[in-house]
């Protein structure tokens, strides 16, 4: 099925194929790699409830579970993209998987909820290597062939991303049926094992003169170590932003300073400010990433919570109420994936969560399971147009010869959302999620998104992508 749609993304409307001789045999361990991150972020948006009860935890404590994934991969994805490169996709893919696997095992036999969330790190860890390796495989293929020419491949790998962000909470709530929550953690085992198998058999060895011009690089460890010390002071802040926590925000101050200081003045940066600095079209993307992330994740965490504690559904209905919008997001971007345009794709992403936002207000304990739909389907339209017009953007705006640290960074920017909508569930539900915590919540996205959507009006420069291939296929 998936390579049917592939071929359907990446057909010129001429007839011809759009990606020429793009190695078809990558796209299997490309999409398996990348959507590891994204079944992990979902899947435990229905497990959080019974984790919780298991465990005598509350929804304070059990919100760890989500921001200990996130923390280790905002740190993990631009240092593994950096690496990837340096040193090529296929042995940091491989270590990866392995660890993805580990993590799966490690969920599976936690007698505590403490040897959870260290599951979920090393499964942050893990799942590190598969985007930056997919983006890095398309930039390296469309230098081979020399077609630059990536729409339909980056669709099938945004449909396959969505496809599991969405289909999580309904396969979450069908494992915890049929085998209870350690079913979400043990599901890591079979795919890691599939991941291994294709990353073995179809990624490629990195040639002689690659490893040979990887040898005489020298990797930025202060670098690195400063980055991660100031997401991890950041970040500890966003998961408890007390008073009497002021010291974080110090430490990540004093991280940051140092981070800038040693990047501009390093031959061989991690992350190269100067370049970065000068690309303010690639900074306006990855903050419309920031802050539609928290938007998506503030739905998918906190409306997953009331729907089980708020209008009192199982966590298998809770999955099964979000089917819609994965219908709707996987249809989206199917017709729109060909397009590599992104500014028309972004306001009308923009609108559409506006609306649903507006719609969430509507809501009480009692809803009819028909409003519910309508919502899950109002914020479909977004989920299909705005992730695929990200990956697009950053494609296209990234230093070719960073594609693997850029689209980490990425990565980054939407887990920090995520983690400011994990602050922002903790703030607006109490003991519980009830209707009142949600309307609050309704309204904070509504800021959200409404900032989003004002940056990308003035953001001249999205016009100028996918222009060029517009002109050409007319």
């Amino acid at each position: 099925m998936i390579e049917r749609l592939t071929q359907r993304l990446t057909r010129r409307r001429g007839g011809a194929d759009a990606a020429g001789a793009f190695d078809r045999r990558l796209l299997a361990p490309m999409m398996l790699g990348s959507v590891l991150n994204p079944v992990n972020s979902s899947i435990i948006s229905v497990s959080l409830v019974p984790i919780g009860a298991a465990f005598g935890a509350p929804p304070s404590q059990t919100a760890w579970l989500v921001s200990a994934l996130y923390l280790a991969t905002a740190i993990g994805q631009p240092v593994v993209g950096r690496l990837i490169d340096l040193y090529g996709p296929r042995r940091l893919f491989l270590a990866g998987t392995t660890l993805t696997g580990i993590a799966g095992l490690i969920g599976l036999l936690a007698p505590n909820l403490g040897a959870l969330i260290a599951a979920r790190v090393v499964l942050g860890f893990g799942t590190c290597a598969g985007y930056p390796a997919s983006m890095y495989l398309i930039r390296s293929e469309a230098r081979r062939t020399g077609k630059d020419s990536p729409a339909g491949v980056l669709a099938t790998l945004a449909i396959a991303n969505q496809t599991v962000a969405i289909l999580g909470p309904p396969l979450g709530g069908l494992l915890i049926g049929l085998g209870g929550w350690r079913s979400t953690f043990a599901v890591n085992l079979p795919l890691a094992a599939a991941g291994l198998l294709l990353g073995a058999l179809r990624l490629p060895k990195a040639s002689h003169e690659e490893r040979a011009a990887a040898k005489e690089v020298r990797l930025d460890l202060a670098g690195m170590a400063l980055f991660g010390a100031m997401l991890v002071s950041l970040l500890l802040f966003l998961m408890e932003p007390r008073a009497d926590r002021w010291f974080l925000p110090v430490l990540m101050a004093v991280a940051a300073a140092g981070f800038a200081v040693r990047e501009l003045r390093v031959a061989e940066p991690f992350i190269d400010l100067r370049v970065f600095g000068g690309n303010v079209p690639l900074l306006l993307t990855y903050a419309r990433a920031l802050l539609v992330s928290v938007v998506s994740y503030v739905f998918l965490y906190g409306y997953t919570q009331w729907l089980q504690d708020g209008r009192g559904l199982t966590a298998s209905q809770a999955g099964l109420a979000q089917l819609p919008m994965f219908l709707i997001g996987i249809a989206v971007s199917t017709v729109t994936g060909r397009r590599a345009a992104v500014r028309g794709k972004l306001l009308v992403g923009g609108v559409g969560q506006i609306v649903g936002c507006a719609l969430l207000l509507l809501l009480q304990p009692h809803s009819a399971v028909w409003l519910l739909i309508v919502v899950a389907l109002v914020f479909g339209v977004p989920q299909g147009l705005i992730n695929l017009a990200l990956q697009n953007a950053v494609y296209h705006q990234a230093d070719p010869e960073r594609m693997g640290s850029s689209a980490g960074l990425l990565r980054t920017f939407l887990y920090l959302g995520a983690m400011v909508a994990a602050c922002a569930n903790g703030a607006f539900f109490g003991a519980r999620a009830d209707t009142g915590g949600l309307h609050g919540l309704a309204w904070f996205m509504l800021a959200i998104t409404g900032l989003c959507l004002a940056l990308t009006v003035v953001d001249r420069s999205l016009g100028r992508i996918g222009s060029e291939d517009s002109s050409s296929a007319r």
